[in-house]
Parts: structure tokens; C-alpha cells; sequence
């Protein structure tokens, strides 16, 4: 009946399909509520996932490095073993890190962020998007260097290119040795591009030995480690176990703790909580306004009220009734805009419709995650909301005296 009542709505005199009209403005309603709710979800979650996935793959879950300003670690071979050995820890890299003067050209000279690793980071080489990341030369080349995208266009430096570094800190970085630089010639073996401006426009990565003769670091010491945990929900249990075991000067930092990824996780946890519940008002809105639908479809069906009250039909009935009406709106309203969002969640996700400002966003389109957990929830809500709203103008039908329903005009 709640069916019927819903799919032949209309009005008694002139104007019949007006009732009808803002019946369908409701499941509209409902339905654009539900679809923006849905996609400001996978939006936000795709912020997310994009920004954490970017910062880890450059930072790692944990970095250990000395608590004592610009101070490399010693021991570094039996602080790597008890760092692996911490439970919950699955790798912990070696990485030598400097400042060093980068010279393409006598006009060319910038100075870079200069990073030694023993294994090229996962998330850098997926974004390699012009020669590879391959540090180790071949017979008679010199020695392999990636660079950022920003840095490369700002020098004018492409891949096969030779460039020149120096080295003027100290290994403890407490000051220049203008007089005789650290001096190494390498190869441009690869571009890479992250969309995070402070890394594709400052920092240059090789292999570890290179990075130590131009850092002055021993071989015995290095600049942190980049440590990897089994479950980066976890990664605050594991960094306290890091702590007491591997001891003064050295400490271990979560990449949440570290700037400038701080601010960047801030940013991304502020989209988490405002956005949603901006975009949920929508829904708010579209579920009470069932509350007008079903009050002015309780006016038009006064009559057909009061006949059921004289066959029998209880309050309680009546209140079910109309309850239903309501469900169903929400009901058909969320299916429409579940089918909607999914739509457009895959179309943004399969052909990047929406461009962002990559300065701004760290990205060039808008991420997409889709979570089946989302959709279940905001249908849940928004069956709840419909559901409220629909409560009052139930009553007021269950109240009506059969009488007086069959003589209204």
C-alpha cells in the first residue's frame, strides 16, 4: 500500500501533479544528499591515502636519528641490529643525508638536499617518470643521481647529463670547507615526480657511497635510519619500543612527529572531520524535508484515510503506513545517489575529469578511494534520518477521525 501510495501520488483537483512533482524533488533531494555525502568521503579518504602513501613512501613509518643537532649516528651496524630486532619492525634503511652544492653549468648552481641509499626507496622509483633509478654505473659511466622534477626543470638538466656536486659541510654539518670542497661527478640516470614541491625541488638521491664521500661521514656512521613497521597503525606502539631499546643520543620519531609531514597529516585529518559532516547537512536537510512531503500527501489522502479507518484499520496501522511512505523515499532516494556517486567516482577515477592545482594539492586530479564500509554507513544514517522525519507526519495521519476524514472536502 505504501508502494501504491508513493507511485500514484497526485493531487484531487487542478494542479494533480504537483504532489507528485515535489514527491520526486524529495527522492532528488535525498538522492543529491547521499551522492555529494558519498563523494566527499572517497575524496577525503583519497586524500588521504595519496598524501600518507606519498609522505611514507619518501619518509618511511619511522625515521631513528641523533637527538644532538646535525649529529651523525655511530655504531651504525649495531644500532641497525637493534632496531630490526625491535618487535613489529620489519627493515630499517640506512640513509646518508647532506647539503650539498648541485652545478650543471657556471650559470647553473643550486643547492640541493642530497640523499644515499642502499636500495632505491619503492615509492621514489613508481615515480620515476624518465630514465630509472639506477645508481650503479655501467662500465666506463660515472655514478647514477636522480632528481626531483622541479629541480631538474629549474637547472635545465634532463637524463644522460652530467652534473657535478660539492660537498662543503662538515660530516657534523658545523661548517664549510670552502677551501677544499668534497668534489664528485655523476650521471643524471632518472626523473622522478611526487607532486610535493619540497621534495621534487630539493632533494637528489644516489648511492650510499658517493653520499659519504661527499658528507665526510665514516663508514661507520650514517645520517638516520628509515625504519619500515608491519602495521603502521601500530607505528606509535613500535616507536616507544624503539626508544628503550636503542638508547641515548639516538631516538625514534614517528613520521607524524617529523615537519614538515606534520602539517601535511594536520591538513589531512582537518579535511577528515569538517568536510563530511559540511557535506552531511545535505542529507539532514533532504531527510526533514519528507516531513512537508508527507504532511501535504496526508492532506490529499484525508478521504482515502478515513475509509481505512471505517475497514478497520488500526492507528497503528495507519502510523506504519506512513512510516513506510517516508522509508521508501529515503530508500529509493539512497539507491539513486549510492548508483550515482559510484558512477562518478569511477569515471573521476578512471579518466582524472577534475584537475587540481598540483602547487596547492600535491596532486594533478582528484583522488578517489571507494570503501564499501562508506556506502553502508551513509545509507544506514540516511534510512535513520528518512525514517525520523517521517515519524511526525505518521502520528498526525494515525490521529485523524474517520468521520471527519470521509466528509473533507
Amino acid at each position: 500500500m505504501a508502494l501504491r501510495y508513493l507511485s500514484g501520488t497526485e493531487g484531487r483537483a487542478e494542479g494533480r501533479s504537483f504532489i507528485r512533482f515535489i514527491t520526486y524533488v524529495a527522492i532528488g533531494g535525498v538522492a543529491l544528499g547521499v551522492a555529494a555525502l558519498l563523494l566527499a568521503l572517497a575524496v577525503v579518504r583519497g586524500f588521504s591515502q595519496e598524501i600518507t602513501q606519498k609522505i611514507i613512501g619518501f619518509g618511511s613509518h619511522i625515521q631513528v636519528q641523533s637527538t644532538l643537532r646535525a649529529e651523525p649516528l655511530d655504531n651504525a651496524s649495531t644500532l641497525r641490529s637493534n632496531i630490526v630486532e625491535t618487535p613489529g619492525v620489519v627493515r630499517a634503511a640506512p640513509i646518508i643525508e647532506g647539503i650539498v652544492l648541485l652545478r650543471r653549468s657556471e650559470q647553473s648552481i643550486d643547492g640541493v638536499r642530497l640523499v644515499g641509499v642502499e636500495k632505491a626507496p619503492a615509492h621514489i622509483k613508481r615515480h620515476v617518470y624518465k630514465g630509472k633509478f639506477d645508481l650503479e654505473p655501467a662500465r666506463g659511466e660515472r655514478k647514477g643521481i636522480v632528481l626531483g622534477a622541479n629541480l631538474a626543470e629549474r637547472m635545465n638538466v634532463d637524463v644522460g647529463q652530467g652534473v657535478t656536486l660539492f660537498g662543503l659541510r662538515n660530516a657534523t654539518g658545523s661548517g664549510l670547507q670552502l677551501d677544499h670542497p668534497r668534489v664528485r661527478q655523476f650521471r643524471v640516470a632518472g626523473l622522478y615526480r611526487t607532486s610535493l614541491t619540497s621534495i621534487d625541488g630539493q632533494v637528489v638521491f644516489t648511492a650510499a657511497g658517493p653520499a659519504r664521500t661527499l658528507t665526510g661521514l665514516p663508514s661507520t656512521s650514517v645520517s638516520r635510519f628509515d625504519v619500515t613497521v608491519n602495521n603502521f597503525q601500530a607505528v606509535d606502539d613500535v616507536s616507544t619500543r624503539l626508544n628503550q631499546s636503542i638508547g641515548f643520543p639516538a631516538a625514534a620519531r614517528t613520521i607524524r612527529q617529523i615537519q614538515p609531514y606534520s602539517s601535511l597529516f594536520a591538513w589531512v585529518n582537518l579535511q577528515q572531520g569538517i568536510i563530511p559532516l559540511v557535506i552531511g547537512v545535505i542529507v539532514i536537510v533532504a531527510a526533514f524535508n519528507i516531513v512537508g512531503i508527507l504532511l501535504m500527501m496526508i492532506l490529499e489522502k484525508t478521504r482515502e484515510i478515513g475509509v481505512l479507518h471505517s475497514l478497520g484499520a488500526s492507528q497503528s496501522t495507519l502510523k506504519r503506513l506512513f512510516l513506510a511512505v517516508g522509508l521508501l523515499i529515503g530508500g529509493v532516494g539512497t539507491a539513486i545517489g549510492a548508483s550515482l556517486a559510484l558512477i562518478l567516482a569511477t569515471l573521476q577515477k578512471q579518466f582524472g575529469l577534475i584537475p587540481l592545482p598540483e602547487e596547492a594539492y600535491y596532486m594533478t586530479t582528484a583522488p578517489i578511494a571507494l570503501h564499501p564500509l562508506d556506502y553502508l554507513l551513509v545509507a544506514v544514517v540516511t534510512l535513520v534520518l528518512c525514517g525520523l522525519a517521517s515519524y511526525i507526519p505518521a502520528r498526525v495521519a494515525a490521529r485523524i477521525e474517520p468521520v471527519e476524514a470521509i466528509r473533507f472536502q
